[in-house]
């Protein structure tokens, strides 16, 4: 008899990745969903990106290339980095480009896991960060955070879930799904404390460019004698609306990005070139920086519009918890006492509003609901409103 992995078999389907593909479905049928579950910026990609690509493409870059990246993006990279936050990466021996975040993130795990090694996440958690560990053969720790401590666990929660086998913990600030972005003194504590055991800090900073209300970003391995134990993920993905073209880095030791690279080279060999020439000229260019800004003016914007309508409705049983960063509310639904999964499915089925159900993040993600505000103000408006009056309906007393 055929036989499927195993280990995969313990793993489920992406669940963001489902709901997003069955929202395209139902628009494809002619159903007017309006689409409230995905994190893709509604924002086109800067032209001058593209023009870099398209001509890169008519100039012939479509071949192998480095299998590190190209020299000139991760000179970028390492120059974003130093300018940005003050930490140096030595361009040829501590930057891996990759496909996207979730590549990154992937090789990254690969470099350091050992089966039945164990790995500590914030609970809710972006699922990758779950099922990659698993993937893996290691195991995954929770640690949880509750909305009361602005979704960061006690230091003393780390400690619990400490064990022998703890070789990791994932911190990812700005937070998807929660929008919580850790202070400095929380970072710098954490990052005590991963000394004093000996772990790596795999640091997710993929939205470390979207802030809100003073709120700024730690890069981690700027924290005093963090760098070497820092594997640093980021991606173009959302600063730069590049969510299509897939790439990334990882910035870290040279041990671990030497054993991120053979990774990286054994399951996508290198990253397209004319990509990498087009998301070097996105760090270099001044006019797609500028674009940066508008695009967080605009989020900005739709945060404090989402806000204001939510605002409207006294009495809602919704209470609302403001990103400070990345471009995601987190509805908390909790007095409802309805299974957040339940009331996502009937949004889509009675008002054709799709939000992602707090339990994809895990358990305790249970009694929230994630709402992204990348998306046109119109829809953003139209489905929360839609929100709160069947929320009204079926629950306010």
């Amino acid at each position: 008899m055929l036989r499927l992995s195993e280990n995969l078999a313990q793993i489920s389907e992406s669940a963001t990745v489902a709901l997003a593909d069955r929202v395209r479905q139902l628009k494809a049928s002619g159903t007017p969903v309006i689409s409230l579950q995905t994190g893709d910026p509604d924002f086109p990609t800067p032209p001058g990106v593209i023009e870099v690509a398209y001509r890169s493409l008519k100039e012939g870059i479509t071949h192998y290339t480095d299998s590190r990246g190209l020299p000139e993006l991760r000179r970028a990279i390492a120059k974003s980095l130093h300018t940005k936050w003050g930490v140096q990466y030595d361009p040829d021996h501590e930057i891996l480009v990759t496909n996207g975040g979730i590549h990154a993130y992937y090789c990254s795990l690969l470099a350091i896991l050992n089966p039945n090694d164990e790995v500590l996440l914030v609970d809710p958690a972006w699922m990758p960060h779950v099922n990659i560990v698993r993937m893996l053969g290691a195991r995954v720790v929770r640690v949880p955070a509750n909305a009361e401590n602005d979704f960061w666990p006690a230091l003393e929660d780390w400690s619990r879930a400490l064990s022998p086998k703890t070789v990791a913990l994932v911190v990812n600030s700005p937070n998807n799904p929660t929008g919580a972005v850790a202070t400095r003194d929380y970072l710098i504590a954490l990052n005590d404390f991963a000394k004093a055991h000996g772990l790596y800090v795999i640091s997710d900073e993929v939205y470390d460019n979207i802030l809100y209300d003073g709120h700024a970003h730690t890069c981690f391995s700027s924290l005093p004698d963090a760098k070497d134990h820092t594997i640093l993920v980021n991606s173009f993905s959302k600063t730069y609306a590049m969510t299509g073209w897939r790439v990334g880095y990882l910035a870290g030791n040279a041990e671990v990005i030497s054993n991120a690279l053979k990774a990286s080279q054994h399951s996508i060999t290198n990253v397209a070139p004319f990509i990498q020439k087009a998301a070097a000229f996105a760090l270099n260019d001044p006019q797609t920086q500028q674009f940066v800004q508008n695009m967080m003016r605009v989020f900005s914007r739709r945060r404090a519009m989402t806000i204001q309508l939510w605002q409207t409705h006294s009495g809602t049983p919704i209470r609302l918890n403001p990103p400070q960063g990345a471009f995601y509310f987190f509805l908390d639904v909790r007095t409802l006492g309805v299974p957040s999964a339940l009331i996502a499915q009937n949004l889509l089925n009675d008002v054709l509003v799709a939000l992602a159900p707090g339990s994809f993040y895990g358990p305790a993600g249970e009694g929230f609901l994630r709402m992204t505000i990348a998306a046109a103000d119109q829809e953003i408006q139209n489905g929360f409103q839609s929100v709160l009056e069947w929320v009204d309906k079926n629950f306010h007393s």
